[in-house]
């Protein structure tokens, strides 16, 4: 039976792209593999405090933070929601990651972390990609990436992108609604045949 680790941080509960695109990925990890296990945490309804002296000096020692890095090398595969605010990540999925980071533990030369395959969903009310005018912006992709596979060694790394989710509230984006209605079909599409093929794999 293999685990997900789910991880939310978009702030709004309702309306979320990156959330609606987790959901997708779970329901169809949950088709594929019924018998696997989802551990869930909504960084945004259950915020995390940020790492203080104590906690930071502890290290495993630390009960939050142990239980965290518990719940971290027992999943199969982590799926993680990650929407851009202010051209980063939310400050509670950065909480959760200066928690969960420990080095000594798992993080640095031999990860235990490291196989541990991870699924960003990298939602943007913009778009962010290679050869737009805000390419230099984008701090959401960049950060994590650096930090997953710098910390952790991660060599199994997949970004889901919904692009210009702001499209349909923005009056200046109007015309922007058809691209961004086909970028929220394809990240559905691509969580999905994610998850199934990801449940297949740590099933058999």
């Amino acid at each position: 039976m293999a685990t997900l680790l789910h991880i939310d941080s978009a702030v709004f509960p309702e309306g979320s792209a990156s959330r609606d695109i987790t959901s997708v990925f779970v329901k169809s990890w949950l088709e594929q593999h019924p018998e696997g296990k989802v551990v869930y945490r909504d960084l945004a309804a259950s915020p995390l405090p940020h790492l203080d002296v104590a906690a930071a000096s502890a290290g495993a020692g630390h009960a939050l933070r142990a239980e965290l890095a518990d719940e971290l090398a027992a999943a199969d595969a982590v799926l993680i929601g990650a929407p851009m605010y202010n051209f980063t990540i939310a400050s509670t999925l950065k909480a959760w990651l200066d928690l969960v980071i420990i080095n000594g533990h798992n993080a640095g030369e031999n990860s235990p972390v490291a196989g541990t395959p991870f699924t960003v969903v990298a939602s943007r009310g913009g778009s962010y990609a290679p050869g737009t005018p805000r390419e230099d912006f984008e701090f959401v992709q960049n950060y994590l990436e650096k930090v997953l596979t710098g910390m952790f060694g991660v060599t199994d790394l997949e970004f889901i992108v919904p692009e210009l989710t702001l499209a349909h509230t923005v009056p200046a984006m109007t015309e922007l609604i058809p691209l961004a209605e086909a970028s929220r079909a394809k990240a559905r599409e691509d969580a999905e045949a994610k998850a199934k093929a990801l449940a297949s794999r740590l099933a058999a």
